[in-house]
């Protein structure tokens, strides 16, 4: 089931930093842990900043189901729609078919117990209870923990109002917040008396522990009395500790410097974590210098306003719901919620073109870790842009240029909803829509969705023409030519390859696109029984990788090459380039080129000797293929040395035995079978030997590859 983009926590330790100094909370955790084991499904409810994200976190660490505890985060969230994309994130699956993502989670999830944490979830009440109600429905193994201000209101459901924390817990926060900033406080009469002024409310204790630097709890204290007299005269329409927690960071607010509050307003603008760079750009200038902004956010960060964590793809920062819509308010009051919105815009349209030229380059880790630790911001970006009628030709150029994204990281359902729609919309920009085309016919091929894939790339051709673009043409020719190959029609295929492979050549177009192609064309080449031409061509798309530290269309050239090297005889470098070529799709959740290296593996593994071993690797490829689309593209030439290798074991193993083992594997999943392909258990006797000349001469039908890289292509520009 798992992908593993990021581990639950039993298995990580990945918990929230807050678990490292959580305070009290003894009675709800014990409640709570009884609630979770009566119940399917829990619901924390409590004002904002009362801590019920930590109670469950702790609560979680606690518990380990099977399949363990898994955390999804709907607070960065806006579109209602992208719940279930949230859950699938989450949950690291990858799924290139064109299924919705609820059905994929209820795929994926049938036979698992796992704990799921929604945290945040209050702005889509309405979807999350539809979502947890269809998943508890019809997945006996889960359980549920919603985190919000509200209950969920689904039939079942089990509260658990959170209250503050009590006087002397309050007061242990308050102490312990302190220490941690090098302030030494005592358990007097002041703090006391702050606490109880604060309600006990976890987040406007620490924001009080964040001034004790420049204040003395007497001062805070005095401070925020003169800040209570003057709120609650007003209105009475919210509840008391709503009013108090706002109250407390209005006057964390006022006490912030100038230039403190203008960065406070103006980081609201950011869905979910933020790095440095992206705070500097998106909101310095008038009135604050670009570099000023790491000192202002250090003070934020001092005061608790800001909050600081180490990700995969660096150190990044977040602010609390609570703080952020209170930061968003005053942007808006100011009338510079507009031009910030195209600052956010502007820097994530800079970070995907950086992405995409980067691509194609060593740092294609970087890129790919920096671009899943930025979605939540690429998505707000892209909602801006197809929502607004001066943004088209923007949100068709964002779309399209994450195209290594959605193809080369397991994101092709959410890919071909952003481009389904940017397609639609009139645009000035032509190129941008053309791009947007291409793009949407090769997400299409690559989910098997070939008469609509087929739709795009001709209309894409046809303006293109007339539009005179012939980068546009290029790749729509290309794409044609993929399609083409995955249909059995070798020779189009070849002869739209070749072209679109001398368009680029003339444009001057050397990326991780041009790559796929040639590695399509030794495809075809291959089929039609010139294996030492796709040889060649693989082994100078493996030369120019290595030269550019491309390491994701190499994996493809090495598959290719690992099955001459079968055909050849020579089972020790097959394996070796095979599990190469595993290893790099999948560091990249690339679960297309995963298993297409898994089936040549068994092949390879029953030339071995190890018809067994092979035959469980047939079954785990086969478990895999539902998630990728029909098996190996329903193609008869893709499909011939499956059928191989299957006919080979079952001769040796006989029927019974060989079902077994196919059954063992397709009960991994894709980390157990990775893992297995890459380790694979030594035969207890030495392979038989084989005769390279004899295999070499097999019928043509049975001397191509398992299957093929092409639908995995990689453009960088365009």
């Amino acid at each position: 089931m798992r992908d593993q983009r990021r581990a639950p926590y039993p298995e990580s330790g990945n918990l929230p930093l807050e678990l490292s100094t959580f305070v009290g909370r003894s009675a709800e955790l014990a409640e709570l842990a009884e609630a979770l084991r009566a119940a399917r499904l829990v619901t924390v409810t409590g004002a904002g900043g009362v801590g019920k994200s930590r109670l469950a976190a702790r609560a979680a660490s606690g518990c380990a189901p099977p399949d363990g505890v898994w955390h999804v985060d709907l607070a960065p969230v806006r579109d209602p729609e992208f719940v279930d994309y949230a859950v699938v994130e989450a949950l690291g699956l990858t799924d290139h078919t064109t299924r919705l993502p609820h059905e994929t989670l209820l795929t994926h999830l049938a036979e698992r117990e796992l704990l799921l944490i929604l945290d945040g979830f209050e702005h889509l009440v309405d979807a999350g209870a539809e979502l947890v109600t269809g998943l508890l429905r019809r997945v006996p193994g889960l359980r549920v923990l919603a985190v919000g201000r509200r209950p969920l209101g689904v039939t079942g459901e089990r509260l658990l109002p959170l209250a503050p924390l009590g006087e002397d817990e309050a007061v242990e926060l308050f102490v312990e917040r302190a220490a941690q900033r090098g302030v030494t406080v005592r358990d007097d009469t002041d703090v006391r008396e702050l606490c109880r002024r604060l309600d006990g409310i976890p987040l406007a204790v620490e924001l009080a522990a964040g001034r004790l630097r420049m204040l003395s709890p007497g001062q805070l204290l005095e401070r925020l009395d003169d800040r209570f007299r003057l709120l609650t005269g007003g209105g009475r329409d919210g509840l008391p500790r709503h009013r108090t927690l706002r109250t407390a960071v209005g006057w964390s607010h006022e006490l912030c410097a100038p230039e403190e509050r203008l960065l406070w307003a103006r980081l609201s603008v950011f869905a979910g974590r933020f790095d440095l760079d992206a705070a500097e750009y998106v909101c310095g200038g008038q009135g604050l210098h670009s570099d000023d902004v790491l000192d202002v956010l250090s003070e934020l960060l001092a005061q608790s306003v800001v909050t600081r964590e180490e990700t995969e793809a660096g150190v990044r920062y977040r602010m609390l719901d609570t703080i952020r819509d209170y930061g968003a308010e005053w942007l808006a009051a100011a009338g510079d919620a507009a031009r910030l919105r195209r600052r956010h815009r502007d820097w994530c349209l800079g970070l995907t073109t950086w992405c995409e030229l980067e691509w194609f380059s060593p740092r294609q880790d970087e890129v790919a870790a920096r671009v899943e630790a930025e979605l939540p911001n690429l998505r707000y970006a892209l909602e801006y842009c197809l929502s607004e009628p001066d943004e088209a030709r923007l949100g068709q150029y964002l779309a399209g240029s994450l195209w290594f994204y959605w193809v080369g990281c397991g994101r092709l359902s959410e890919g071909r909803r952003w481009l389904e729609q940017a397609v639609t919309l009139d645009s000035s920009h032509e190129q941008s829509r053309l791009k947007a085309l291409w793009v949407l016919g090769y997400v299409a091929i690559l989910q098997g969705d070939t008469v609509p894939a087929l739709g795009v790339l001709l209309e894409c051709r046809e303006e293109a023409e007339r539009a005179g673009d012939p980068t546009a043409v290029a790749y729509a020719e290309h794409r044609t030519g993929c399609l083409a190959l995955l249909s059995d029609d070798v020779e189009r295929a070849e002869t739209l390859l070749r072209s679109a492979l001398a368009r680029y050549q003339e444009l001057g177009e050397l990326n991780s696109n041009v790559l796929m192609g040639q590695i399509e064309l030794a495809m075809t080449r291959a089929f039609q029984g010139d294996l030492p031409d796709a040889v060649r061509l693989c082994e100078d798309v493996r030369r120019v990788c290595e030269d550019h530290g491309e390491r994701w269309a190499r994996s493809y050239a090495l598959y290719v090459l690992a099955y001459a090297a079968w055909a050849d005889g020579d089972l020790p470098s097959a394996r070796v380039l095979l599990t190469d070529c595993l290893a790099g799709a999948h560091a990249f959740h690339d679960l297309l080129g995963s298993v297409l290296a898994v089936e040549l593996l068994a092949l390879v593994t029953e030339a071995e000797g190890d018809p067994a071993e092979a035959a469980v690797l047939q079954g785990a490829a086969a478990g895999l293929w539902p998630s990728v689309g029909l098996p190996l593209f329903g193609s008869a030439c893709f499909n011939a040395p499956h059928e191989l290798c299957e006919t080979a074991a079952r001769e040796r193993l006989g029927d019974e035995r060989y079902e077994e083992c196919v059954r063992q594997g397709a009960a991994l999943g894709r980390e157990p079978a990775v893992r297995r392909a890459l380790g694979r258990p030594t035969a207890d006797a030495p392979p038989p030997p084989r005769d390279p000349v004899r295999q070499a001469e097999a019928p043509l039908s049975m001397r191509k590859p398992a299957a093929s890289p092409t639908r995995k292509g990689g453009e960088t520009t365009g």
